[in-house]
């Protein structure tokens, strides 16, 4: 275990604020899923407006998919832990998302796109995390960031824990997806056992720590106990957390810089205002995507 002054730690490290479990929904075309952030008890945690886990081993559960569906304002990032998924959208891209890959897909000013699944039986498992956009660049050009899983560096962060990190920087080591603009974090902590480790989180960023597997202690208090299935909102101040497992446990660290903007969202649009909804939704519907 990390010996750390209680004191020290209390200025410097950020504790669990609050715990929210998921519930279970679906969506696409009835893809069962667990819905994180972007229900009632977590509407959002500025800037991420959704977080959705999606496992199952049962085909009907996701075989549907995502059929053709638009976005505006806001950033999609796909992380695959099992599975195949193909993504095509209509300016004629197309990729294939396999285990341990990502896709940080930036909506921008419009795009048209589908999810579905290449497999008919076997896990399916993985998150989508809606990531907001500030006023500046809500109208941007599209784009993607298609990352194989062998281009996302993995680090040791202490004895029995390592890191994958998609966006950010952790131990001097920095992810493949860039130019984005909250400046976010996101890991893929693996623990052994027994093991624990400090985290370093951006000052003044939001952020929230989601266990997927097993079981973590977050900061130096009961409140900060995880199981699977749980997010841990990260209380502010501090550009530390630390988490130790009983037992082997993977968990998301994710942290964004608030954007400080007001937010209008309508389905598959997130805007700053509801006339922007409003010509989002006349945009779509005469084909100006």
């Amino acid at each position: 275990m990390i010996n750390i002054d209680p004191v020290s730690q209390r200025e410097t490290h950020r504790q669990i604020a609050r715990i929210v479990r998921g519930l279970p929904t679906s969506d696409g075309a009835g893809v069962k899923l667990t819905r994180v952030i972007g229900q009632p008890a977590l509407d959002m945690l500025d800037p991420f407006l959704m977080l959705d886990e999606f496992r199952s081993d049962s085909g009907s559960d996701y075989i549907a998919g995502f059929p053709e569906h638009p976005h505006r304002g806001f950033e999609t990032v796909t992380y695959m832990l099992a599975g195949r998924m193909r993504h095509g959208d209509n300016q004629g891209n197309s990729g294939l998302l396999t285990p341990g890959s990502v896709q940080w897909m930036t909506a921008g000013r419009g795009i048209v796109h589908s999810e579905m699944p290449e497999q008919e039986d076997g896990l399916m498992q993985g998150f989508q995390l809606w990531v907001n956009l500030p006023a500046k660049d809500k109208m941007t050009t599209p784009r993607y960031q298609d990352i194989a899983p062998e281009r996302i560096p993995e680090v040791s962060l202490a004895p029995g824990v390592k890191a994958r990190i998609i966006v950010g920087e952790q131990a001097g080591v920095r992810g493949p997806v860039d130019n984005v603009a909250t400046d976010p974090l996101y890991l893929d902590v693996h623990l052994d056992a027994g093991a624990s480790s400090e985290i370093a989180i951006p000052a003044g960023h939001n952020g929230f720590i989601y266990v997927y597997e097993g079981r973590a202690t977050v900061g130096e208090s009961a409140s900060g106990d995880l199981v699977r299935g749980d997010l841990g909102v990260l209380s502010a101040g501090g550009e530390k957390v630390c988490i130790a497992a009983p037992i082997p446990t993977r968990a998301i660290v994710v942290a964004g810089r608030p954007l400080n903007e007001p937010v209008a969202k309508y389905g598959p649009f997130v805007m700053n205002t509801q006339q922007q909804i409003i010509q989002a939704v006349e945009d779509f519907r005469a084909g100006r995507f």
